[in-house]
């Protein structure tokens, strides 16, 4: 019989990549008479890799050992990797991480299916906050765990902790975290990590049980004004910590990340080994060696971030400028301005007759906001300005 659930799903698929491959129709709708498209839809990395990701690559592959680099790694990944992880975030953020709390995944999704897996059991819930990534409710319900969210405090985008407090009942095993933010560009303060962790040990204490942390992290190098994102797991103990190197290496398709589990919750090293059997059971079965290896050396450097920083005041002072609301970024490549309509999906719709195509956040949890995805080439985005400002001021 087929998956009536995969079915189903097949009438849902994202609207991120339905638009992206909308743009990519309209641009190639007349080849005699190519027109610009100025795609905001999908979350691409725009930067290359530093040259010395490529350089050890190619080091790797012409001068170690050959069963090293195509081998099987060990099931919970290569020891030597982990350690030069561990030491990297003991060194950048003050940690104690040894080479066992870490678990190298196929990037932060892979991540996220061990880190859900390892705090829940089916009915638990998972709780969120929006905005947030719509990809998180396929990645959380196959776990048979109920995901619920949390709503958006649209001033800052910070942590709506009034509706948190209803939110966040006895049945909750973890919360999950996302900052910087996909879609909102928000980054969570020292004091909005400060008040999560002391209102979390409160409702442990209340509620006879634990409460985890799954902070997701990807954006976590690309943040803008000279500042630094604050390092969940320093905040609070029962931390699992999901991180990619697609961002801030400008590697999505290596599909390469980790897990790294707070020591100070005190069971680190029987979760990690967990993670081992959990892969058994997703089919997870490990990274490839040559990215862990690749990235064990290169983990302390980031591509030339400077762009996204470059493109987003560009933007975001030009719709301002234009009347449109926006919570400013504190990092990633995104910024959600809202709509000056309430229906996203006809904002959306009209704008694509300007040739700009623009994400409606209603499948972030946020309708009446759209989402536009900077991360392209300047000139580009400084050439876009003229039509937003047409589209702004001809239909609004």
């Amino acid at each position: 019989m087929i998956s009536e659930t995969f079915k189903a799903m097949l009438s849902g698929k994202s609207v991120i990549r339905e638009l992206s491959e909308q743009a990519a129709r309209m641009a190639n709708a007349d080849p005699a008479h190519p027109v610009e498209i100025f795609d905001y839809s999908l979350g691409n990395p725009s930067v290359p890799a530093p040259a010395v990701v490529n350089e050890k690559m190619i080091d790797l592959l012409r001068n170690e050992d050959p069963m090293l680099v195509h081998g099987y790694s060990p099931s919970l990944g290569i020891p030597s990797v982990k350690e030069k992880l561990a030491a990297s975030l003991n060194r950048r953020f003050g940690m104690n991480y040894k080479g066992t709390d870490i678990f190298p995944t196929s990037g932060a999704a892979g991540a996220l299916a061990h880190a859900f897996r390892l705090v829940t059991k089916p009915g638990d819930t998972i709780l969120t906050f929006a905005p947030y990534f719509p990809e998180y409710g396929p990645y959380v319900i196959p776990t048979g765990c109920q995901f619920k969210t949390v709503p958006a405090d649209t001033k800052n985008f910070q942590i709506n902790f009034d509706a948190l407090e209803e939110a966040l009942t006895p049945d909750v095993m973890a919360l999950l975290i996302n900052t910087p933010n996909n879609p909102s560009g928000a980054m969570y303060s020292e004091e909005t990590l400060r008040q999560l962790a002391e209102f979390l040990l409160l409702r442990e204490k209340e509620f006879g049980h634990e409460i985890w942390l799954i902070s997701d992290e990807p954006y976590r190098e690309i943040v803008f004004d000279g500042k630094k994102a604050p390092y969940v797991s320093s905040f609070y103990a029962r931390t699992l910590s999901c991180y990619s190197f697609s961002k801030s290496l400008s590697l999505p398709g290596e599909r390469i990340g980790y897990l790294a589990v707070n020591p100070a919750c005190g069971c680190s090293d029987m979760l990690v080994q967990m993670c081992g059997q959990i892969s058994r059971g997703i089919g997870h079965n490990c990274p490839s060696s040559l990215m862990q290896l690749t990235v064990a050396d290169t983990c302390d450097l980031t591509s030339d971030l400077s762009v996204y920083e470059t493109n987003m005041n560009l933007l975001y002072d030009a719709l301002t400028d234009l009347g449109l609301e926006i919570v400013r970024p504190g990092g990633t490549f995104y910024m959600m301005p809202k709509c000056p309509e309430a229906d996203s999906n006809a904002f959306s719709r009209k704008a694509l007759k300007y040739n700009l195509v623009l994400v409606p956040c209603d499948t972030f949890a946020l309708p009446g906001y759209f989402r536009i995805a900077y991360c392209t080439d300047t000139e580009k985005v400084i050439r876009s300005l003229d039509a937003f400002r047409r589209f702004i001021k001809t239909e609004y």
